[in-house]
């Protein structure tokens, strides 16, 4: 006998961002459609302290890249409205974007006194 399980829609993106090349670094997120500011564009790493700097990067946190005048920033948030008490952090973009556009983060990674490396963003001034 089969078991029928729920099936739930997972995507590694929003519809209105892609991956695609970037002139900045590699490969990097991209507005598929004008999005306001305000606009959650979901999870990028998810806390594990299993792991070596102590998150999963998603794809959103893999391919958005930095830039000194970012126009996203990264919030960490303990819980979730769906999955419940989970610590993560979420990508929100801070202004108005247009299609087409590179989503950045303004980004450092420092090395502290043990050996795991920690991510620390920055909003933009």
């Amino acid at each position: 006998m089969k078991i029928m399980r729920e099936t739930k829609e997972w995507r590694p993106l929003p519809d209105q961002i892609t991956i695609k090349e970037s002139k900045i670094e590699g490969l990097g997120i991209f507005a598929t459609e004008d999005l306001p500011p305000n606009t959650d564009l979901g999870i990028s790493h998810v806390y594990d302290q299993r792991f070596p700097d102590n998150y999963i990067r998603l794809p959103l946190g893999a391919f958005i890249n930095h830039h000194e005048m970012p126009n996203c920033r990264a919030i960490v948030s303990e819980s979730h409205e769906t999955l419940g008490e989970i610590k993560h952090i979420r990508i929100i973009t801070d202004k108005s974007i247009l299609s087409g556009e590179e989503l950045t983060l303004n980004y450092i990674i420092n090395k502290l006194e043990n050996p795991n490396w920690e991510f620390e963003y920055e909003v933009s001034q």
